[in-house]
């Protein structure tokens, strides 16, 4: 390890937009260019370290808090990290942007529309009838980022497309990502 802290890539979105599959793949990507990559899914971690929140707005900030914080224990020890989480409210991202080093803020933007075809869960469907609450999208707003570092379209964009574009990005901009050992 060169002593560098890692980044935090934060791929946020409504409920399938791609965000998870992205950042997968962006993830392989920097894993074959020897760096040390931890993913971080917003699924799992509400299976783990979240279990037993529930999704009002101040639970669901102290999720993103408590993502945030093995994202930064990760980063500081040279692990790039790459988060996968709806982060629906700005206070959060103004609070990750605040409290996370190395925070690369990335926006899959994705129609609603598009988001509820590809939902195999069927979360939205229940949504809409009403047995689930709280469901971003639906009956809980999605506040578009003012100003992300970047926004992927994964409506209008393949897989490849959009994470080639994070990998270009972060090309060109080495602060953010250090050099491989």
């Amino acid at each position: 390890m060169d002593g560098k802290p890692g980044s935090v890539l934060w791929f946020m979105g409504l409920s399938g937009s791609g965000k998870t599959t992205t950042a997968r793949f962006v993830a392989e990507q920097l894993r074959a260019q020897g760096r040390r990559v931890e993913m971080l899914d917003g699924d799992e971690l509400r299976e783990t370290i979240c279990k037993g929140l529930g999704f009002s707005r101040e639970e669901r900030f102290e999720n993103i808090k408590r993502m945030a914080y093995v994202a930064k224990l990760l980063s500081r020890n040279g692990i790039d990290v790459l988060v996968s989480a709806i982060t629906p409210y700005r206070e959060m991202r103004e609070y990750l942007r605040g409290q996370v080093p190395g925070y690369v803020e990335i926006y899959v933007n994705c129609p609603l529309e598009e988001c509820e075809r590809r939902d195999v869960k069927g979360l939205y469907a229940k949504a809409r009838r009403g047995e689930l609450n709280h469901f971003t999208g639906i009956s809980d707003p999605f506040e578009e980022p003012a100003h992300p570092d970047m926004t992927i379209f994964t409506a209008s964009a393949s897989l490849r497309q959009n994470g080639g574009a994070v990998l270009d990005w972060l090309d060109r901009k080495p602060r953010f990502m250090k050099a491989a050992p």
